[in-house]
């Protein structure tokens, strides 16, 4: 995996059954903590953790119809996390 990688793209014709499979990993992973994903040209890797943001969207045009899921979530500033605060008076 590329360090500091901001990005992955990935996309490919599929069809219903293996659409269910990804969508059935990415939820289990999820819930696991750790979520990777890649294909032949790149890779990235997240560990989701705490309350996270849910948009699902879905249009319907003329013969065209789909869906977008997007999920996000804050990751966590290890330098705030450790820090401790202290009041002198």
């Amino acid at each position: 995996m590329k360090l500091n990688k901001q990005s992955f793209k990935h996309e490919s014709l599929q069809d219903a059954k293996s659409i269910e499979k990804i969508l059935k990993s990415i939820s289990e992973n999820i819930g696991k903590g750790k979520l990777k994903f890649s294909d032949e040209e790149d890779e990235i890797e997240f560990q989701p953790e705490g309350l996270m943001k849910l948009k699902i969207r879905a249009s319907q045009e003329a013969n065209q119809q789909g869906f977008n899921i997007k999920v996000s979530w804050q990751r966590e500033n290890d330098d705030l996390k450790h820090k401790t605060l202290k009041i002198n008076r």
